[in-house]
């Protein structure tokens, strides 16, 4: 998929994924007259605004509705995906493909690159920010033979590893985020991007003493995807594949000073149905915890969409808390 790029009169930088049309055009003149957008992205049904400088502890990428309206990746966007209908309106329905139920992505860090993104789940509308080490932007180190992250790595929205649970195979609670999702597809995925994915398995991971699972999936688009329906098609079809995943995760960290990571299972991936599971336990355990029925352990729960949350914010206190987040030392101020 070629990226369109264009310049707008204001100098905003804008980027459009996918086949250009009237309706693109439009999205792109709307930008162009918001003096404080400096970078626009569509994936899917979704936008992205950049703020402040890439690799710097300024920088947070915020999430938007196709109409404009600020979201929260974390809890606005559905975990599992939906169909497209007509004029791009997503349906109710779950989608499916090959009667396979797809979940929503949120790529946090692409494939082969380095910077260590995330979700800011102790942030107002939670945008996506580098994490730090010492005050400095965080890198992971390069695990020979690898370059920087094997997949595109990122986490299933509406879901949370509750630390005040405790797993019963690895007596490990949860580590306060979202349930984390590697997408082993070939396409290496951008930043916010929002992909619909096949689950095929999931890896127990010990990190630090906390329960950190690792869902292994696959773009829906992606050309294998109709050959991987799990994790022993992963094995057969990819060999060596699953054993880099593990050890990927396992020595990650080591680099830094740190031990080793553990597994529970004895590093070994349960299948699909173990995984779907896990997910909807992780789901629950965030509908209590948006609903304020479960200690919020300091994530930050402001959402635009979820009727029964008390955390449930207007539009206008959306857009407040976006416009108050520094653009960039580059842009120009008339006063």
């Amino acid at each position: 998929m070629r990226p369109l790029m264009f310049r707008s009169s204001l100098g905003c930088l804008v980027t459009v994924f996918g086949s250009f049309s009237a309706s693109s055009h439009k999205v792109i003149t709307q930008a162009a007259a918001v003096s404080h957008l400096c970078y626009l992205r569509k994936t899917m049904h979704y936008q992205t605004e950049q703020r402040g400088h890439l690799n710097s502890p300024d920088y947070r990428l915020y999430f938007k509705t196709s109409d404009g309206k600020y979201i929260s990746p974390f809890h606005d966007i559905p975990l599992m995906a939906e169909t497209e209908q007509e004029n791009d309106v997503p349906a109710k329905k779950p989608k499916k493909n090959e009667s396979e139920v797809l979940y929503n992505m949120v790529v946090e860090v692409p494939r082969w690159s380095n910077a260590k993104m995330e979700i800011a789940t102790k942030e107002p509308l939670n945008p996506i920010k580098q994490d730090e080490k010492k005050g400095k932007p965080r890198y992971v180190a390069n695990i020979f033979p690898h370059k920087g992250y094997i997949w595109n790595y990122g986490a299933l929205p509406q879901t949370w590893e509750d630390p005040g649970q405790k797993d019963e195979e690895t007596n490990c609670c949860g580590d306060n985020d979202p349930i984390d999702v590697c997408d082993i597809g070939t396409q290496v995925c951008s930043t916010g991007q929002v992909i619909q994915v096949k689950v095929l398995g999931i890896l127990a991971m010990i990190d630090e003493g906390e329960m950190d699972w690792k869902v292994i999936a696959i773009n829906a688009k992606d050309p294998d995807a109709k050959n991987l329906n799990s994790i022993e098609d992963v094995r057969m079809n990819r060999p060596g594949h699953l054993e880099a995943t593990v050890e990927w995760f396992r020595k990650y960290k080591v680099p830094d000073g740190k031990p080793e990571n553990k597994f529970g299972f004895n590093g070994e991936f349960k299948d699909k149905d173990f995984a779907v599971e896990i997910i909807k336990s992780t789901h629950e355990h965030w509908r209590a915890l948006v609903q304020k029925q479960t200690n919020t352990g300091g994530i930050d729960c402001k959402n635009t969409s979820c009727c029964d949350s008390p955390f449930r914010c207007t539009t206008d206190e959306a857009r407040e808390v976006v416009q108050s987040v520094r653009t960039s030392v580059a842009a120009w101020h008339f006063v």
